[in-house]
């Protein structure tokens, strides 16, 4: 096994740590220049008298789309608190492994959402070229409702 950081307990500490929320506002506009970005022309991102007509009955937003941030204070904050932990801890590099998303409900043009994060765990693995971590964040995406939209689970890798 080769010799080199290890997971330090300040970093082991942060599993299970969670962010305050952050709030993000779903509007029309933001929506449509999403599916153009990533050019879906699909006419339930665009089209609102379509929208209208469908079992949706608003435009919905494309996979992997969530609105705007209006209170920014959570997430990032949270990652930031493990990057610099894991940096210290003789992982500087990052590289950013993915995010899978789990779908519950659509989220719609003038919805509210607000989102949680947790650190759900952080391994130490040998590889190749030397030890790396993987960090997992979950986060809970919530509508105005209090109903759950979408859970994604994000992975980075530090080295």
């Amino acid at each position: 096994m080769t010799q080199g950081p290890a997971l330090t307990d300040e970093v082991r500490a942060m599993i299970g740590a969670t962010s305050e929320p952050d709030i993000l506002e779903v509007e029309r506009g933001a929506i449509r220049r999403y599916a153009d970005a990533i050019e879906d022309p699909n006419p339930l991102f665009r089209d609102v008298e379509h929208a209208r007509n469908s079992r949706y009955g608003e435009i919905i937003c494309p996979p992997g789309f969530f609105g705007w941030p209006v209170k920014r204070s959570g997430r990032m904050g949270l990652t930031a608190k493990v990057r610099e932990a894991l940096a210290k801890a003789g992982y500087p590099r990052l590289l950013d492994g993915g995010v899978e998303y789990e779908c519950f409900l659509p989220i719609r043009a003038g919805d509210t959402l607000t989102a949680y994060s947790k650190i759900a765990d952080i391994t130490e693995r040998e590889g190749k070229t030397g030890k790396m971590t993987f960090t997992i964040t979950e986060t809970t995406y919530v509508n105005q409702n209090g109903d759950l939209v979408v859970k994604a689970r994000g992975t980075m890798i530090c080295r």
